[in-house]
């Protein structure tokens, strides 16, 4: 069955942020235990509320930030399949290694018993496979699937050997055998799977649900640890409009100067009013508070004060433009450091609201308005709506002053 996270949202009650607190349990518990097997799973799954389909699809979807083998990769695939998927194709795989073998044993004339000796182990994989399944069922359709696929890839490769010239023709099995094979192997799997279910404490082998009980604690823990890096925080985008052609119409030294003038007139206001510069990607600068007020005051300065720098510090023939955008939100710090912040809806709604906004205005949310004053009637009458939440659009009174370049000519 096809499973993709984004129907697997639209089709059901699943919110977002269920996907991101189910993203941020499992690197925690990938941190501390390595790859999630089925019982993480499913005490991930009875810790957010969300099917164990769900959770392996959303697992298998979550960033992984350190570089990981092949074999990590791999392992991590395997593990996010279903269990009884899993228990089938380890059944077909030793299967077929057994079934092969068997084959190169009898076309070789095998006196060495190397080729009997894969087969026995592959043999004793599969019933290790069978016996570590989670109910009888499971048990015992691997070991029929290990007994019937067996049988049918030995009689196959026998009947390709055979055609090959100057390798002696060897008698195939009886067809009838077929049945034969898968019955001993569900007998077996299912007679194995009964037994290491009874005796899991004698065997030394975990006793699942004892298991799932202690990761539901840990998550517990987790979840209360994360919830304690929870924290409102306000995030203000800056864009430079045009920024493209104004690079296209100047020559590159003017440019690197006055952007980088920009770049530091804008973290002074920022830092000014208690901010941080977050990030910078090509001429954008995303700011982070911890106060929603002193965010609305650093993204009003920034516009006024356009004047200013178009007037003393823009080397470019024409003056810069910009608009912004303001949003309040929680978001999950690590460490209580604003700057750690990677991830986090409040910075794409921030981004999106700078860029419905005109040149040279600024738009606020109304989860940042509702703490200043007067709300969004106090920011200005303009209104418009951005990813289904309503704001308001503040624009400064004096319009941008001429750079020196064009003042020197009047």
């Amino acid at each position: 069955m096809s499973l993709d996270l984004d129907g697997a949202l639209e089709r059901g009650p699943i919110h977002e942020d269920s996907v991101r607190e189910i993203h941020l349990l499992a690197a925690r518990l990938r941190a501390d235990f390595g790859e999630l097997d089925d019982a993480a799973i499913q005490a991930v799954s009875e810790a957010t509320g969300a099917p164990e389909d769900f959770v392996r699809l959303a697992v298998r979807s979550a960033p992984v930030e350190e570089k990981r083998t092949l074999l990590d990769r791999l392992k991590g695939s395997f593990l996010a399949f279903d269990p009884d998927r899993r228990r089938y194709t380890m059944a077909c795989v030793l299967a077929a290694a057994s079934g092969l073998t068997c084959a190169l044993a009898g076309i070789m004339g095998d006196r060495s018993g190397f080729m009997g000796t894969v087969a026995l182990l592959a043999g004793i994989g599969a019933l290790w496979n069978a016996a570590v399944a989670k109910d009888a069922k499971a048990g015992l359709i691997s070991g029929v699937l290990f007994g019937g696929v067996s049988f049918i890839v030995q009689v196959f490769f026998t009947f390709l050997f055979n055609l090959l010239p100057y390798v002696p023709n060897v008698h195939g099995e009886s067809p009838g055998l077929l049945l034969l094979y898968s019955a001993l192997g569900g007998f077996a799997g299912l007679a194995s799977q009964r037994i290491v279910s009874g005796n899991r404490a004698k065997l030394g082998l975990r006793d699942p649900a004892k298991e799932r009980q202690d990761l539901l604690q840990q998550l517990q823990d987790i979840q209360e640890r994360l919830k304690s890096d929870e924290r409102f925080v306000t995030f203000l985008s800056v864009d430079i409009v045009g920024s493209t052609k104004l690079k296209a119409e100047s020559d590159p030294l003017t440019v690197e100067f006055t952007f980088g003038e920009y770049q530091k007139y804008v973290q002074a206001v920022v830092e000014k009013f208690g901010g941080k510069v977050h990030s910078t990607a090509g001429d954008g600068v995303t700011c982070v508070f911890e106060n929603p007020q002193m965010a609305y005051v650093a993204g009003r300065s920034v516009l006024a004060g356009l004047f200013e720098f178009n007037s003393f510090r823009n080397r470019l023939a024409q003056p810069i433009e910009v608009r912004a955008g303001v949003h309040t939100g929680s978001a999950h710090i690590p460490g209580q450091a604003l700057t750690n912040v990677n991830f986090a809806h409040v910075i794409d709604v921030a981004a999106h609201m700078q860029k419905a906004g005109d040149p040279g205005s600024l738009v606020v949310s109304q989860t940042t308005a509702q703490y200043l004053p007067g709300g969004l009637d106090g920011i200005g009458p303009e209104r418009l709506e951005v990813q289904d939440i309503p704001a308001a659009i503040w624009k400064p009174r004096m319009a941008l002053a001429p750079t020196p370049a064009t003042a020197s000519g009047l």
